[in-house]
């Protein structure tokens, strides 16, 4: 049993790789056998096409943001607290796997039915996690008023774009990231104070 989980593993990476490198159109299952070294039809028994491979990746990484965000809202913190916290989770964990990332951002509209429902789904329940913390932050007084909706679709895009410029061994590290782009967004999202320079002529 051990063995069939690592080269289900195996198989779910070198898929993950190579979707990647060539989007998930172009990659056919005898590209990945070859990239493991294996006959194609090795491959059918472990998944019975592509596409389950792809919804693989897919689900298994909007769960892991999902819990991630679950959690931060779950803890007793202010919004800008929360917000910190989830950045910086959001962007461990696609850092944590650069190709696996891609393909979650890149590729989940060729997923078919029923998954792709289901996957439009738990993306929606991931934006509105965000927006809570949005509206909590506006209703806490701390965040100006913002369109909620824009501002997470702002929060969301500035964290995955890290995929296309993001390396392991570069000079800033994924908590470095989240913290300048969590300063970026609460720069804009904070109230701001009324002083009385506001009101000179």
């Amino acid at each position: 049993m051990k063995e069939i989980n690592n080269r289900k593993a195996q198989i779910i990476a070198s898929s993950a790789l190579l979707f990647q490198q060539k989007g998930y159109d172009a990659c056919t299952v005898r590209d990945i056998a070859n990239e493991l070294n294996i006959e194609a039809a090795s491959l059918y028994h472990h998944f019975k096409s592509k596409e389950e491979i792809l919804s693989i990746i897919c689900f298994e990484m909007a769960h892991k943001l999902i819990t991630a965000l679950d959690e931060t809202n779950d803890i007793y913190f202010n919004a800008e607290q929360k917000l910190r916290m989830a950045i910086e989770q959001h962007v461990a964990i696609i850092a944590n796997d650069l190709s696996k990332s891609a393909v979650f951002l890149l590729e989940w509209k060729r997923l078919n039915e029923p998954f792709l429902a289901e996957f439009k789904t738990l993306r929606n329940q991931y934006e509105n996690g965000f927006k809570q913390i949005i509206t909590d932050g506006i209703q806490e007084d701390v965040f100006d008023e913002v369109d909620a909706k824009f501002a997470v679709l702002s929060v969301l895009s500035s964290v995955n774009w890290i995929i296309e410029w993001y390396k392991p061994t570069g000079k800033m590290q994924p908590k470095e990231i989240a913290e300048k782009i969590s300063d970026f967004v609460l720069g804009g999202l904070r109230k701001k104070l009324v002083t009385d320079s506001n009101y000179k002529q």
